[in-house]
């Protein structure tokens, strides 16, 4: 019992062997192969490693093995060669494709798509309750259709030494094996639970509304450094690791401007090529936190040669989820290990043209962070303005808003009222905007 035991744990400690495996069409390769290396870079993440890349260009999937017949036996052969536990492709899978590709490698192998790999690390990063439920609601609204059949297509997401891991974490075997009934009700129950979850968030949200307090959300492709940037700057302490999709959940902290101005920062779930909608509406009360900010920090890494089609990536999944018209200050970090000079100083010409808010930092030695603050300060002041008012006595308590929102307030009361003068942002004018006799 002790040997099998053992057996067991060095089975599932050995990392797992993949191949990838992705279609493009002509012209198309150099893409193909920067989203292998990223899909290389997840399964890394998942605790697997990479052993071979297989490519095929063709303009349209096969639609029983997305690679043609000739290809799908060279696959097995690698299988073989190379003591494969998985194969994995970059694109999503139907269940019945799936069954074909196991069947057609002769190795018992299990075949994922990258989809799966993805719901997989956030299964296994997952730390808050709420993380874990989403991650649980993404899990099951993507394997209910795949629950149809028997055989390898149940059997290989759990059970055995050899499926244990990559691609079986998350609801599990007991889950997977229910009927289709259940399964909704399972359904039913997690979204019912994050509706609650989701009011709770909304409920903090207009608290910090109500504060006045600026909001600005850090977000950007994963492991652009978004973490760090958030301890650098407030000492939060959260987890930052090189590795994709190390934080999943929402952190918020103050920060204090130069000036005296006092900010609230939320670190967020970093974004990715072909994120699984599933994940998109599973988290989407945390990927709001973009929606509700004030300003968007995107996060950038400059040393990654692939960071502009990273920020496309940001900002594209911006516009989706209606953030897509924040003021935005873009941060390129990691500079310290930028090695194209080139390009880093066309960088720095766009941002002296004024065209967008830039900075250039590494969180990780601090360089820059001044002027990433200044330039907080600066986009924050933006659109102040002096005005006087004339507040009636019976609307005294919105002074109160006033001393806590504007600058330099000067306040005198008269037998017709109060008369104010203040430098007011574009978020306290809207809340005093009846009271205001002069600019």
């Amino acid at each position: 019992m002790d040997e099998k035991r053992i057996n067991n744990e060095q089975a599932a400690s050995t990392p797992k062997r993949a191949i990838l495996c992705a279609i493009h069409p002509q012209n198309g390769e150099n893409e193909c192969l920067i989203s292998l290396h990223e899909l290389e870079r997840l399964l890394e993440t998942a605790g697997g490693v990479s052993v071979a890349y297989m490519t095929q260009m063709r303009e349209a999937p096969d639609t029983k093995t997305v690679l043609g017949s000739g290809k799908v036996r060279e696959l097995s052969d690698m299988c073989t060669e190379l003591s494969c536990d998985l194969v994995i492709f970059d694109c999503e899978l139907s269940p019945s494709q799936i069954r074909e590709i196991e069947n057609a490698i002769s190795e018992p192998v299990q075949v994922i798509d990258r989809s799966m790999l993805i719901l997989d690390i956030f299964a296994d990063h997952a730390r808050t309750a709420e993380g874990r439920l989403q991650v649980e609601l993404a899990q099951l609204r993507y394997t209910a259709p795949r629950l149809v059949g028997h055989g390898k297509e149940l059997s290989r997401l759990g059970g055995t030494a050899k499926s244990n891991g990559i691609g079986s974490r998350g609801p599990g075997e007991t889950k997977l094996e229910i009927d289709r009934r259940r399964m909704k009700e399972k359904i039913n129950a997690l979204e019912s639970e994050l509706e609650k979850v989701a009011k709770n968030r909304q409920t903090m949200r207009n608290q910090r509304e109500r504060s006045g307090i600026i909001q600005c959300g850090i977000v950007g492709y994963t492991n652009a450094g978004k973490s760090t940037l958030l301890n650098a700057l407030t000492g939060a302490g959260i987890l930052a690791e090189d590795k994709l999709f190390a934080t999943l959940d929402t952190t918020t902290k103050q920060y204090q401007l130069p000036g005296g101005v006092k900010i609230l920062l939320t670190d967020t779930v970093g974004f990715i090529r072909n994120l699984p909608h599933h994940l998109i509406k599973a988290f989407r009360s945390t990927l709001e936190e973009a929606v509700y900010s004030d300003i968007l920090m995107i996060v950038i890494d400059a040393s990654d040669p692939e960071f502009a089609s990273q920020v496309k990536v940001t900002t594209e999944l911006l516009s989706e989820l209606g953030a897509g018209d924040k003021p935005i200050l873009y941060v390129f970090n990691k500079c310290d290990q930028h090695t194209d000079k080139d390009e880093l100083y066309s960088m720095k010409r766009m941002a002296e043209s004024g065209k967008d808010e830039i900075v250039f930092i590494s969180a990780k030695t601090g360089a820059g962070l001044e002027a990433l603050a200044e330039k907080l300060e600066g986009m924050i002041n933006k659109g102040k303005r002096r005005v006087k008012l004339h507040i009636p006595p019976e609307d005294g308590a919105v002074t109160g808003i006033i001393y806590q929102l504007g600058d330099d307030v000067d306040v005198s009361y008269e037998e017709d009222g109060i008369h104010v003068s203040v430098t007011a942002d574009e978020k306290l004018l809207g809340k005093i905007a009846k009271y205001i006799i002069e600019e």
